[in-house]
């Protein structure tokens, strides 16, 4: 029997407060008996309730309440949130209703808008076409071609400090905020550039000053198209980038060099105009008052830019993948179709959620769905990696090792994106740095490292994203 609350003393003599079935009490108000505080909180949760899919979905709705364990003992007689929340799954009757209908035109701009981002990813790509030439030097340091060392410094500074970046400023715009938002990213950007370009210029050994000069500009890129894409300006960026298409007939001729440094700086010119004009507004507006989310929360996001980044460099600088340059293509033009398929598997769990009334089912259904998108993204892979073989001159087959490879770095930056997506960032992050280290220490165990890290995260999200909690607005 549960013990009695405080301030249910029975006079003396008289008769004790008669428990109920399940052992709580009853609250007296005079000679009569108060309703059982149990069916106010049934009534009061019963929509959200309904539609849990295990008892765990109404603890944590408890808890978010502000409801303590002792408090749940004073007022209700059980042990804990868990407890309560099982008593109210038993009582309240699963109630799910229908998905609502998605019309084909949102299906299919939402895909457009991913294959859009997708595409501005990968012409960048194309500069560095255009600057092969103007970059030529000395064979550089560890083995790599001249000028390698300072841009790839510069890129990943820039990979780790916009991907920090862009979190802070969705943040903003999660919390309704867009002034806020946007004066982020006029004060992050410009710094991002700045560290980028010191970064490669003390990187650079004697020689090696065009490629830093190169690496600057890079920079600066990086940064305006950080501003364009957390804005939602994809189109513009396209359009700032149409320049670079003069580098495909570099694929098959020598183009001038005046030629080639015209288009890069038309380019680069275009995509720091139209972040200047988007951010303009918000300029004008001052500076950003006090408070907003914090700066360390951001940090992880910083981190996975970091591992995942090194991860596709080691695509394109080891010796483990078909080619370089082709498996670097195939990645980066990978990431619009694998930013469609994670909104598809966010899409499908919300709609289970809605219409399966036991976790089983849910676990079972969840699992189906990640094997689909996750299976979805690696044909995508192998296709683009295929195509990029066919397109690129004198690029021999992959073979079935190297294939392997590529794959599991793809599994591996896809279920990272995904745990990010779900907030499980820093678990995301280790493990992409962790591969990267060990693959950049020891390119040999390059297959072994991509091969543990998909392991790992794939139980990972195995366990965080089959909990009906985890996907919950």
């Amino acid at each position: 029997m549960s013990p009695r609350p405080p301030g249910e003393q029975s006079a003396p003599g008289g008769p004790h407060p008669v428990s109920a079935p399940d052992g709580s009490y009853p609250h007296p108000v005079g000679d009569a008996l108060a309703a059982d505080p149990l069916d106010e909180l049934v009534a009061r949760l019963e929509g959200l309730a309904a539609v849990a899919v295990h008892p765990d979905e109404i603890a944590a709705l408890l808890e978010s309440d502000g409801m303590t364990d002792d408090h749940i003992r004073l007022t209700y007689g059980r042990a804990d949130s868990f407890a309560l929340g099982e008593d109210l799954y038993a009582r309240v009757e699963r109630r799910h209703p229908a998905p609502a209908a998605s019309s084909g035109g949102a299906w299919h701009t939402g895909l457009a808008g991913c294959l859009l981002r997708g595409l501005v990813f990968a012409l960048p790509g194309l500069a560095y076409v255009l600057a092969a030439p103007l970059l030529a030097g000395e064979p550089g340091r560890f083995g790599l071609p001249g000028g390698t060392v300072p841009l790839l410094a510069g890129a990943v500074t820039g990979w780790v400090w916009n991907q920090a970046l862009s979190h802070r400023a969705y943040t903003w715009l999660g919390l309704g905020d867009r002034p806020a938002a946007a004066r982020a990213l006029l004060t992050g950007a410009p710094a991002g550039a700045l560290a980028g370009t010191a970064v490669a210029f003390a990187a650079a050994a004697p020689g090696e000053a065009p490629a830093a000069l190169f690496a600057a500009g890079q920079s600066l890129y990086l940064a305006a198209a950080t501003v364009l894409l957390v804005l939602g300006r994809e189109r513009a960026l396209l359009c700032a980038l149409l320049p670079l298409a003069g580098a495909l007939p570099a694929f098959r001729w020598d183009l001038p060099g005046p030629l080639r440094a015209a288009l890069l700086l038309a380019a680069l010119t275009a995509s720091v105009v139209l972040a200047a004009l988007v951010l303009r507004p918000g300029a004008r507006r001052g500076a950003a008052g006090r408070g907003g989310p914090p700066r360390a929360a951001s940090l992880p996001y910083g981190l996975f830019g970091l591992g995942s980044g090194l991860l596709v460099l080691q695509a394109g600088i080891g010796d483990t993948l078909v080619s370089g340059a082709g498996a670097v293509i195939a990645l980066t033009l990978s990431m619009g179709p694998a930013e469609w398929l994670l909104h598809r598997f966010r899409g499908g769990s919300l709609t289970r959620l809605r219409t399966l009334t036991t976790a089983r089912e849910f676990r079972r259904a969840v699992t189906g769905t990640l094997v689909l998108c996750l299976g979805g993204y690696l044909t995508v892979l192998v296709s683009l990696t295929l195509a990029a073989t066919l397109a690129w001159p004198g690029a021999a087959w992959p073979t079935a090792a190297r294939l392997a490879t590529l794959l599991l770095i793809g599994t591996v930056l896809w279920l990272g994106l995904l745990l990010q997506a779900f907030g499980a960032v820093l678990s995301a992050a280790v493990v992409c740095l962790l591969a990267a280290a060990a693959q950049t220490l020891e390119p040999a165990a390059g297959p072994v490292a991509a091969g543990g890290a998909a392991a790992v995260l794939a139980v990972l999200t195995c366990v965080l994203l089959v909990r009906p909690t985890a996907h919950r607005v």
